[in-house]
């Protein structure tokens, strides 16, 4: 079987506008409000085109298949990055990464297509440029710029979309995460009983009365703060 060739929305020349006709923009803007509102099962170009009061083929001019619509919307959600082009690069860093975490929240259903979706568009190579030459202006050198554009990435996804997950399967539960917690509190100090450590900290964090969303937010920021700090260090020499 011969390999699937790649393509992209990116990659293709784009069509102009029809007279009177709908634009790109209009239908990525659609899209992402249609996303936010129902979730990514209920995408397709037959709705889309009923919210636009157009027909799917009207879609078709500007996006060839729901492939390249993925790509368009996802690609909207990166323009929530904003990152400045001269700061500091833990400045710089610490933008891409609360900007990065709030685009998320703010649509979570691209938690699960980053990563799966090619990010080739404007928004997406911007940040990743800014965030790189960040890291060039402060010192790194070689595959250490590459290594710390990863580490930023993937400390920010990694903290990021489990926590997404978890706010949906809240919602969908129909309760509360003071009531959530409730109900799960029983079973976790059963389970963790014969653990020693596990035990007294949740009976610790229980004793807080810490709003488990703040939490969450204090614990991104701690860890950021750590991994800046270990990047300046190997940046300095002195790791």
């Amino acid at each position: 079987m011969s390999p699937k060739p790649f393509t992209s929305v990116w990659t293709r020349e784009r069509r102009g506008t029809r007279e009177q006709g709908l634009s790109r923009d209009q239908i990525v803007r659609a899209a992402v409000e249609l996303l936010d509102a129902e979730g990514l099962d209920a995408l397709s170009m037959r709705k889309l085109g009923a919210r636009l009061g157009a027909g799917a083929t009207s879609l078709y001019w500007h996006v060839a298949n729901k492939d390249e619509l993925i790509e368009l919307v996802m690609d909207e959600v990166y323009a929530a990055v904003v990152l400045p082009e001269d700061a500091d690069w833990r400045e710089t860093t610490r933008v891409f990464a609360y900007g990065m975490r709030g685009a998320v929240f703010a649509h979570p259903w691209s938690a699960g297509l980053i990563g799966v979706v090619p990010a080739l568009g404007p928004n997406a190579l911007t940040a990743a440029d800014r965030l790189m030459g960040a890291f060039v202006r402060a010192g790194f050198q070689g595959v250490d710029v590459d290594y710390a554009c990863t580490a930023v990435v993937s400390y920010t996804l990694g903290a990021t979309i489990p926590e997404v997950a978890f706010l949906g399967t809240v919602e969908s539960s129909g309760r509360s995460i003071a009531d959530l917690q409730a109900a799960v509190d029983p079973i976790m100090m059963k389970a963790v009983a014969d653990r020693p450590n596990l035990l007294k900290r949740y009976r610790d964090y229980n004793a807080m009365e810490v709003d488990p969303l703040v939490a969450r937010r204090l614990a991104f920021e701690f860890g950021l703060t750590a991994l800046l700090d270990g990047l300046d260090r190997r940046r300095t020499g002195d790791s």
